[in-house]
């Protein structure tokens, strides 16, 4: 019974010996560690445009503002639905009556209604968006805010903009590598450190925008405006840990 517990205790120190060695998350003399960080930074045009409209209206009673108001904004939803695929959505946001008071002997008065209401549009087509801000901003009691220029939430850049770092990230970690005389040998791990970031840096003008508009404007109408499509910018930031083969120093 001694020499059967000896045998076994001998091969199980044997197969601890050659057998694989468990993972550590640091380097070792037999495989060595490199972290390293890839970075992306890509300047891409915009994809769509967003302008912001308020309608206002004002009256003598609530009636009177509420019914102007529902007129000027039919007006600019039409407007803004002629452009048909130019415009990829619009919507109706924030709406409100309110009165103005003022001081009348000892008490307040209501003088006037206050009618306001807010829409926002998207456009891809931006050679209507010059278009559209300018016929817009030319009807009376009317604002136009914008335009905010950004790319898609599922974006190709995006996508690249990621793959590049990575890329960056193995190149940086074989130059390491090479620069010892080795190779790599495996990735450990690879993570994502907020991989986009639209505009960390400040904007820089983009291409210029195509004057033609979609029609001939009247005598009377304003010029479209000639907007400048703001570049993009999209950021990716990765940590990669590899391992190489033991180099000679």
């Amino acid at each position: 019974m001694a020499s059967t517990s000896d045998t076994t205790a001998g091969t199980s120190a044997h197969s601890s010996a050659e057998g694989p060695h468990p993972a550590v998350p640091y380097g070792t003399p037999e495989a060595p560690r490199i972290a390293v960080c890839g970075e992306a930074h890509l300047e891409v045009d915009p994809e769509i445009a967003r302008i912001g409209i308020t309608v206002t209206a004002r009256g003598t009673n609530r009636r009177d503002a509420l019914t102007d108001l529902t007129r000027r904004n039919a007006a600019a939803l039409d407007l803004v639905k002629t452009y048909g695929d130019a415009v990829e959505h619009v919507e109706t946001g924030a709406f409100s009556i309110s009165p103005e008071l003022t001081k009348h002997g000892h008490g307040e008065r209501i003088r006037a209604y206050h009618g306001r209401v807010h829409i926002t549009a998207e456009l891809t087509d931006f050679t209507a968006l010059g278009e559209l801000t300018t016929r817009l901003a030319d009807m009376e009691l009317t604002r136009v805010d914008g335009p905010w220029w950004a790319l898609r939430p599922d974006s190709p850049s995006h996508r690249q903009a990621r793959q590049q770092a990575v890329h960056e990230a193995v190149q940086r970690a074989r130059e390491y590598a090479e620069a010892l005389g080795t190779t790599l040998t495996a990735l450990v791990e690879l993570a994502d450190i907020g991989a986009e970031n639209p505009q960390p840096y400040p904007a820089a003008t983009g291409r210029a925008m195509r004057s033609m508009a979609y029609a001939e404007a009247a005598p009377d109408e304003a010029a479209p405006l000639d907007l400048e499509p703001q570049r993009q910018h999209v950021y990716a930031q990765v940590n990669a840990r590899f391992t190489m083969a033991p180099p000679r120093l």
